[in-house]
């Protein structure tokens, strides 16, 4: 399992490794270091899941082909860019490399995004909005989603789960919604973290599904 930032995810890990799940949380850099440039941290992520793929069943005896992505917030942004890029254009690395995901309150349109105080410090180009607006690259999907938010998240974050859904019910990928009930933006991973949570639960059975 692949979440997020280390320092922010690691107690997460007792719910998963406790259920038998080999759990890896690998960092990334802020946008801040990157000139503001959300395309290297992007990057970042690709080369840590074919280090995964390459790597796990040696290094942690794990099962290179049962890889299950997972992120929150800024981590479900580039999570959503995960399971949308072109993994046939990635070296090393199948294009069925992600056999499932659960991302939480992400961004998946950055065109709003853009509009926002972000602009400020991401450099919000053209090409950074086209290639990494998960929403406008479904095609690229090949594993299960769920999409989870919490009920007591602020309406962007609930406009994007919902509309991100909806196209992905109307691609015919198959997805399923997640509203984590009574929890705001920053509790709702907190779920995670409990196997009889909200999202603990939900990853647990979405990856112990996968064949």
């Amino acid at each position: 399992m692949e979440v997020g930032s280390a320092a922010q995810t690691h107690y997460l890990a007792e719910t998963f490794t406790s259920a038998g799940i080999h759990f890896i949380a690998p960092d990334f850099s802020p946008v801040q270091d990157l000139d503001g440039n959300l395309i290297p941290m992007v990057e970042q992520r690709r080369t840590s899941l074919v280090w995964i793929y390459q790597n796990t069943r040696e290094k942690f005896g794990g099962d290179p082909d049962r890889i299950y992505l997972s992120g929150f917030s800024s981590g479900g942004h580039l999570a959503a860019c995960m399971v949308t890029t072109d993994w046939s254009a990635v070296p090393n690395a199948p294009i069925d490399i992600i056999k499932g995901a659960l991302i939480c309150s992400g961004m998946y349109d950055l065109v709003p995004v853009s509009l926002s105080y972000r602009s400020e410090y991401v450099n919000f180009t053209p090409e950074t909005v086209d290639r990494l607006s998960a929403i406008r690259n479904i095609d690229q999907i090949n594993c299960p989603f769920i999409i989870a938010y919490g009920s007591y998240e602020t309406p962007e974050f609930k406009r994007q789960a919902i509309e991100f859904a909806d196209a992905l019910d109307k691609a015919r990928v198959p997805n399923t919604l997640e509203v984590v009930a009574g929890y705001n933006h920053f509790e709702t991973i907190e779920t995670m973290g409990n196997p009889i949570g909200i999202l603990g639960r939900v990853a647990i059975e979405q990856l112990h599904g996968i064949e």
